[in-house]
């Protein structure tokens, strides 16, 4: 209400102010003065400048939940103040405009603003005369210095008659009153009008927290000195919350290893507990409590939610208060809220020892209200904590979304997840026998896995009513377990029956899980390429990477793309296998996906290239970055046990390369490529020894049906010196296959080889021309290196030498480059190794750079952004101690990276 002055004499009948209030107590010193600080107090900064503003504008708002630091703040900050400050802290007892306005006058007072008697002072603890509230704003409105009024705990004062006086008395004071209101709850004033005037200073809850560098700086005051990875974690687990901290800290001063306890105190016991507890928990009714115990097993939760979990419907309206009051209820957007975590830590623990047995039922409740007005993620992890096993199968399965154990945010270990479940004893649904496949398959372990499958596809064919989704949730882990097991004919089998069900599916369904379809054509086109079908491998994973691209469907994207760069590889193309595997990291890179662990089928395609292009080191070094578990799958074991076996030979450990070679991979049906590549790895470490009878031997049962093999084959019986036979198999491969660079390449060479001994050296010449054309566009090093010392007169050559100049020997040097007193002709130049060495991604950036390619056509290239090109060419810049793209290429060339 606006005051106005009726009268130039005071009140009459009321006394003037003294030492007691309108009901007749003393006045309490303590409600005038600021509280002290204590030692291990931190002033920070930034929020220190902020308040400054208040002496700007009339009005200043602190509200933050209860601890949140904002009453030492503004006593740190008012103690520095150099101009009159009057500090009132409200509590229960000052109720009423009589008793709120004895109490601001006696705070002018106390704060050496002394108040003329002429003002008045309200004799009723009830009301106000409205003349003494007019005298009081142009006594202030008078004033050369405003006065600083701080009212701590405003959120005590409820009356809106107040809250329209004090606004009016504000307004009419002008510049000589500015107004700090310290609350949790949004102060009753319009402060509307005073934020779109620019008049009101504010610093909320969010501001009020700590960031991890302040809450380091605070530990340190209280004698912690603790990693930052801990302080940040207590900061996320907190919220930054300052009572938090400081209770955190003084209970882990006192623990014989702080960090340790930091790292896992338990929230629901001890000093923050019981802050908490009283402070926020212990102020509302029993409704709001127990709304607040139930909601506390929840991530997240809307009104209705917590209608469904407190069987009320008052959910809406407390939500809303607890808010607006700063009770730890923090708004989600769109009408969903969560709660502090430290706070719903503490409800939880609460709620437990209250009502033991309730919090499974909460979570069941949850489950079934989410599954149809939430996410599948919340639905699963609610009836997961409910332990309700069989309802978490249903909907697994029936929803269509067992696809998600594999793919979804959580699909890392769903062995794990379902732990429970296993420890059920034995299924009776096909249901919960299709999950624990999942599990089992997951954790690779095969026989668990088509165990509890035959049950569920039993189950299922004796069932007439039996679902289509369970039927495809079927076909999936099938064509997954054919996978694992090295089987076509189970993933034949199971994509048949997929086609057949999923046009019985509902289109939304199918729609809302593109990942089922991703998935089961991953495992399809996985077994058909262990088979040795590698036109029908490319063409099923090719569906896979033009299928949709949405985040469930990355991850099987990313298995295509390895898969497919392994088919490259096997057909002879290492640069398209090379641009495959770097598509599948951009892949990851745009969802923020790690990775594939543990097979790193993609890191083994680029060891394999790395061998061709006899870069050892770095095909060992991506060795080591991949798992040796024998729970791999076959076309992932069958890749590692060749890269490895060729590294040993290329490091001449021959003896090593025959037992790797002739390692067994359990499979339930033969692999042609991987029999192959066995039989090719000891064929050369044959020949390696001089034994080339057996290199042949090696080789004959495979030579027909693999190129490579047959290439091999040609090179042993050159060996044994049966040079007709070599060029009837080179001729009759040349006739009937299309490989690629890496076939073609090193079976020119062998052909070259058998021209030489043929005394043919013309056309040995242009087989060698032939192959190093091949070679240079690949980089394909290794067959040259491997192919016995015939070659090194060809390679002597000024023509040849031009052709293998800069990748395969090196560069001629300028005749100028010894009479400036460089190293002459021939002479030797020892190449300075980079400071750090390259990765695999800054390398396919550079060989770009190399082709004089643009910044815009590697990202294109390389299926990744231009900043992301820019950022590994500044990496390669360093690296390389060059600043420029020509300078890194010649350097690069120096270096033999090119």
């Amino acid at each position: 209400m606006d005051v106005e002055d009726t009268s130039g004499a005071p009140p009459r009948g009321v006394p003037p102010p003294g030492d007691t209030d309108p009901l007749g107590n003393p006045f309490l010193r303590t409600r005038f003065v600021p509280p002290a600080r204590p030692g291990t107090f931190l002033r920070r900064g930034r929020l220190v400048r902020h308040l400054g503003q208040a002496l700007l504008t009339p009005l200043t708002v602190v509200n933050g939940s209860a601890g949140a630091g904002k009453t030492l703040l503004v006593a740190d900050w008012a103690a520095n103040l150099r101009r009159p400050l009057a500090w009132l802290t409200l509590d229960a007892a000052v109720e009423g405009p009589g008793m709120f306005w004895a109490h601001l006058l006696q705070s002018l007072n106390a704060g050496g603003v002394p108040v003329p008697g002429t003002i008045g002072f309200p004799a009723d603890a009830s009301r106000v005369h409205p003349t003494l509230l007019s005298r009081l704003a142009r006594e202030l409105a008078g004033r050369d210095r405003p006065v600083v009024l701080v009212i701590d705990e405003f959120d005590r004062m409820t009356d809106p008659e107040v809250a329209r006086q004090l606004e009016s008395v504000l307004r009419h004071a002008g510049r000589g009153l500015r107004l700090v209101l310290v609350s949790r709850t949004e102060p009753l004033l319009p402060l509307h009008r005073y934020r779109l005037a620019g008049e009101m200073t504010e610093i909320r809850g969010a501001e009020l927290a700590f960031t991890t560098e302040e809450a380091a700086e605070l530990l340190g005051l209280h004698g912690l000195s603790l990693a930052v990875p801990v302080v940040g974690a207590l900061v996320e687990r907190t919220r930054g919350w300052a009572a938090g901290l400081r209770l955190s800290a003084l209970a882990a001063r006192s623990s014989p290893d702080p960090e340790l306890y930091l790292k896992e105190f338990e929230a629901g016991r001890g000093t923050i507990a019981d802050f908490l507890l009283a402070e926020v928990l212990g102020q509302q009714p029993p409704e709001t409590q127990d709304l607040l115990l139930r909601i506390s097993v929840l991530d997240r939760f809307c009104p209705d939610l917590a209608d469904e979990l407190t069987q009320r419907r008052d959910a809406a309206t407390i939500l809303a208060e607890l808010h607006h009051a700063n009770a730890f209820v923090e708004d989600f957007g769109h009408d969903w809220y969560r709660l502090h975590p430290l706070f719903r830590e503490i409800l939880r623990a609460h709620l437990r020892r209250r009502a033991p047995g309730l919090e499974p039922q909460l979570h069941r409740r949850a489950a079934h209200w989410l599954r149809h007005s939430g996410t599948l993620s919340e639905t699963l992890a609610n009836a997961v904590a409910a332990q309700d096993w069989t309802y978490t199968a249903q909907v697994l399965v029936e929803d269509l979304a067992i696809g998600q154990l594999f793919t979804g945010p959580d699909s890392g270990e769903p062995a794990d997840r379902f732990a429970g479940m296993e420890g059920e004893g034995e299924a009776s649904d096909p249901a919960t026998h299709l999950v624990r496949t999942a599990c089992a398959l997951s954790r690779a372990d095969l026989d668990g896995g088509l165990a509890h499958l035959r049950r569920a596809a039993g189950q299922l064919a004796g069932d007439g009513r039996a679902s289509p989704a369970a039927l495809l949730s079927c076909a999936l882990l099938e064509a997954l377990a054919g996978r694992l097991a090295g089987s076509v004919r189970l993933a034949d089998r199971a994509d048949r029956s997929a086609r057949r069900l999923m046009p019985q599916l509902p289109p939304r369904l199918l729609d809302g899980h593109p990942e089922v379809g991703a998935l089961l054509l991953t495992h399809v086109g996985a077994s058909r390429l262990w088979a040795g079908r590698l036109d029908e491998a490319r063409a099923t994973l090719t569906e896979v990477t033009r299928g949709p691209r949405t985040a469930s469907t990355a991850l099987p994207r990313m298995e295509a793309l390895e898969h497919l760069a392994l088919v490259d590889h096997l057909n002879g193309w290492p640069g398209e296998a090379e641009r495959k595997v770097l598509a599948m990291e951009a892949e990851a890179e745009r969802y923020g996906l790690v990775l594939p662990q543990g097979s790193g089928l993609g890191r083994l395609v680029l060891a394999a290239v790395a061998v061709d292009r006899d870069e050892v080191d770095r095909a060992e070094a991506l060795l080591a970055q991949t798992s040796d578990q024998p729970t791999a799958a076959p076309v992932t074991a069958a890749a590692r046990r060749t890269v490895e076996a060729g590294v040993l030979l290329a490091r001449g450990r021959r003896r090593d390369a025959l037992a790797v070679a002739t390692r067994p991979l359990p499979a339930a049906e033969a692999s042609p490529w991987a029999q192959g590549r066995a039989a090719l790895a000891v064929s050369d470490a044959h020949l390696a020894e001089g034994r080339p009878d057996a290199a042949v031997e090696a080789l004959r049962q495979v030579a027909g049906d693999q190129p490579l093999c047959t290439v091999g084959a040609a090179r042993a019986h050159l060996a044994a010196g049966d040079p007709g036979t070599a060029v009837h198999l080179l001729d009759g491969l040349a006739a009937r296959t299309r490989s690629g660079p890496g076939v073609a390449v090193p079976a020119a060479l062998v052909r070259a080889q058998a021209a030489v001994l043929e005394e043919d050296p013309a056309f040995a010449r242009r087989l060698l021309a032939k192959a190093l054309v091949e070679g240079r566009r690949e980089e394909l090093r290794g067959p040259f290196r491997s192919a016995g010392p015939w070659i090194d007169a060809f390679l002597a050559e000024p023509p040849l030498r031009a052709l293998a100049a800069g990748w395969l020997v090196p560069d001629p040097e300028p005749s100028g480059e010894a009479a400036r007193g460089g190293p002459g002709p021939g002479t030797p130049v020892e190449p300075v190794e980079p400071v750090e060495e390259l990765s695999g991604r800054e390398r396919a950036v550079l060989e770009r750079l190399a082709r004089a390619m643009s910044t815009e056509d590697i990202a294109a290239d390389l299926c990744v952004s231009v900043n992301t090109v820019k950022t590994h060419l500044k990496s390669v810049y360093r690296k390389l101690s060059v600043h420029r793209r020509n300078e890194a290429v010649r350097r690069a060339r120096e270096l033999r990276l090119l």
